[in-house]
């Protein structure tokens, strides 16, 4: 599927958890004018801890993004606080061809909306202030994950489906907390100051598209759970997109400058944002489809 633009976020390249087969087969099924990684693609902080669980699947994304910008697509790297050690380069302006390094950017959607393109974690007082705090939660984070990953063995030998521990947790106790909506309406109240229409981020691991007085809320999610991306259509809609097909049915030439479609791909339809920017949800299950 070719679209204007796609923004993904969180892969966490570096960790075991890290869903790079996915991604990698999303990327190969998919093509952009504009790519936009917005945050946390490569986890620096595993790095600082010598846990590095680096993969030949996670060199084969580096590799296949790299070849997105060979063929001429335009790719923005918006730094977040896992690879804040990006962040060093900005003030020098750093390009490496077509990819660029920024703190935040700016949008300019096929809606003729401008949005704000930022990680998100300047807006998380946890992160900004309790840096400690946040290391202790992405232990923690790993830990569930580990436990995550026996409990669904054993589902998936009783003949059940897959059921994420840390999503459910990080929706109770989140919630519990008010972490997500503050997080949503200070990034909106922000977007309104600085008289931009929406704003598109990352960080929190939650893929949503919302109005929030008057502010356009889109995030991307994440890639090592939800494996979703937010993607522009020509046509002027938004939509999430969460990528479940395991099995490639196209040969995946990595070094190749061109990217082809798959015939199908497994996708599951999600929240959207149509031409006149009115917001809607679908609840459509996982199916098989050739045409968004």
């Amino acid at each position: 599927m070719k679209y204007k633009s796609i923004f993904i976020s969180d892969i966490h390249l570096g960790t075991k958890d890290c869903k790079a087969d996915l991604l990698l087969n999303f990327l190969t099924h998919n093509s952009c004018d504009h790519l936009y990684l917005v945050g946390d693609i490569i986890d620096g902080w595993k790095v600082q801890r010598n846990k590095l669980k680096w993969k030949n699947s996670h060199t084969r994304v580096l590799r296949k993004v790299l070849g997105f910008s060979k063929s001429g697509t335009r790719i923005t790297y918006v730094a977040g606080n896992h690879d804040e050690f990006l962040r060093l380069l900005i003030p020098h302006k750093v390009i490496f061809g077509n990819i660029e390094i920024v703190n935040q950017a700016t949008h300019q959607g096929v809606d003729g909306k401008r949005y704000l393109v930022t990680h998100g974690d300047f807006f998380d007082g946890v992160v900004r202030l309790h840096k400690w705090l946040s290391f202790l939660g992405d232990r923690a984070y790993d830990t569930v994950l580990s436990f995550n990953s026996k409990f669904n063995w054993f589902r998936h030998k009783l003949g059940f489906g897959y059921w994420s521990l840390s999503k459910y947790l990080k929706v109770k106790v989140k919630r519990a907390f008010d972490f997500i909506s503050k997080f949503e309406i200070t990034l909106s109240e922000y977007c309104k100051k600085r008289n931009f229409d929406g704003v598109i981020c990352g960080h929190i691991h939650h893929a949503e598209i919302k109005e929030i007085d008057g502010i356009i809320y889109m995030n991307d999610g994440d890639w090592v759970e939800s494996c979703t991306a937010l993607v522009e259509h020509w046509d002027r809609h938004w939509e999430i997109v969460t990528w479940t097909k395991e099995q490639d049915d196209v040969v995946d030439d990595i070094d190749s400058s061109s990217h082809k479609q798959s015939k199908r791909h497994s996708r599951k339809s999600g929240d959207t944002v149509s031409q006149s920017a009115d917001l809607r949800t679908s609840t459509g299950h996982n199916e098989v489809a050739t045409k968004v």
